[in-house]
């Protein structure tokens, strides 16, 4: 399993949510792309990147930002936050973004999903944020009645290879990540990588995800446990390996 560091932007500094709560912020740093660096030398392959003002305002905001992170980090960068039209979609991969998120837009407007997987293949993947088994759009502000279950399947079905699975209940609470919902999405879309998010805070963690045995089950997000010093990047990359 791929450990994935998670960088949110929010106003231009590096930050994280509570729950995903925008009155509800930490900030961790003023130069995203130092923190980019900073998880290059720890050793991270792989970066996620999440525009939170953009996300919020449904638009690309920190395109200078994300630029920078790319360049610093050099290895394989996910870019998601605002995109919901083929512009912001573009601008996102021409910023050399390895791949491309679509949240809200995967499940509002399955055209542009469609016509995305049909011009960029497997560079799209789609965020499915969800609380109690529900998905959520509009940067978790609005909780709709479809079943992450179901997203998931249909994402699939349209030909999307990566999944990123948010338990938003989960984000930022440092209390472990919603396994049984997470062997859910796995089942649902065996054909796709899934990205597990939300909760994870220890080695521990770590080994509960593999130990679900789900060969689709690729990688973790990791945000706040890193930040605040909880545990090493090293010792979640041992866990993942075990």
């Amino acid at each position: 399993m791929t450990i994935l560091p998670a960088i949110d932007l929010k106003g231009g500094k590096c930050v994280r949510l509570r729950q995903g709560r925008a009155d509800d912020v930490t900030v961790y740093g003023d130069d995203p792309a130092e923190r980019a660096r900073f998880w290059r030398d720890q050793g991270a392959k792989e970066l996620h990147v999440v525009d939170l003002d953009g996300a919020f305002e449904g638009r690309i905001v920190h395109a200078a930002e994300i630029a920078a992170i790319i360049e610093a980090f050099g290895g394989t960068v996910e870019v998601g936050g605002g995109i919901r039209n083929l512009e912001s979609l573009a601008a996102a991969a021409d910023s050399g973004a390895a791949r491309v998120i679509l949240g809200s837009a995967a499940l509002e407007s399955p055209g542009l999903l469609a016509e995305a997987v049909g011009r960029y293949g497997g560079r799209i993947a789609v965020g499915i944020d969800a609380r109690d088994g529900f998905v959520q759009t509009r940067g978790w502000v609005e909780t709709t009645s479809v079943k992450a279950v179901e997203l998931a399947a249909a994402v699939a079905a349209a030909g999307v290879e990566t999944i990123i699975y948010t338990d938003t209940a989960t984000d930022g609470m440092l209390k472990g990540p919603n396994v049984g919902q997470m062997a859910a999405i796995c089942d649902a879309a065996p054909s796709c990588s899934i990205t597990a998010s939300g909760g994870v805070s220890s080695a521990g963690d770590v080994r509960s995800l593999v130990a679900l045995g789900k060969p689709n089950l690729r990688a973790a997000i990791v945000g706040k446990a890193l930040y605040d010093g909880r545990v090493t990047f090293r010792e979640l990359v041992d866990a993942a390996n075990m």
